[in-house]
């Protein structure tokens, strides 16, 4: 089975909503792939409340996809999770490189960047509607 890691900065909304909507894809078309995310900040946000926020939830509860990671609190990336994987995806390049290039220089020329926008800049309805294009396009290229 082959991984890929998502990475958003605190492992709460995007790469949580990414995470599991190309599990549920990926297992729909029966690919030899599976997703797990992080976090690329060493520490969440403050303001983040309970395991996964509540719009990326809302959004998976509306296509009928039961999160397997709902109850699972935010993790941070370590190097170790770049080893697991063999894709890497932050949903987010002038937010995400920088994280990536100070805590793992050694990997950052290998992952893979979107371009999707935190709450703060895009609401949940253009930025969750992204991933999922994102996620469909990507999940089209592999085998």
């Amino acid at each position: 089975m082959k991984k890929i890691l998502f990475l958003c900065t605190g492992n709460y909304y995007r790469s949580r909503y990414a995470e599991e909507i190309f599990n549920h894809l990926a297992k729909r078309e029966d690919l030899p792939w599976r997703a797990f995310s992080r976090g690329a900040a060493e520490r969440g946000s403050p303001d983040n409340i309970g395991p996964m926020s509540r719009f990326a939830l809302e959004a998976l509860e509306a296509q009928a996809i039961v999160p397997d990671g709902k109850l699972r609190a935010p993790m941070p990336c370590v190097l170790a999770d770049f080893d697991e994987a063999d894709l890497v995806v932050a949903l987010k390049e002038a937010e995400h490189r920088p994280l990536i290039e100070q805590r793992f220089p050694e990997v950052a020329g290998s992952v893979t960047y979107w371009h999707v926008d935190d709450i703060e800049f895009a609401p949940p309805s253009i930025a969750l509607a992204m991933i999922d294009m994102h996620v469909r396009e990507l999940i089209a290229t592999l085998d």
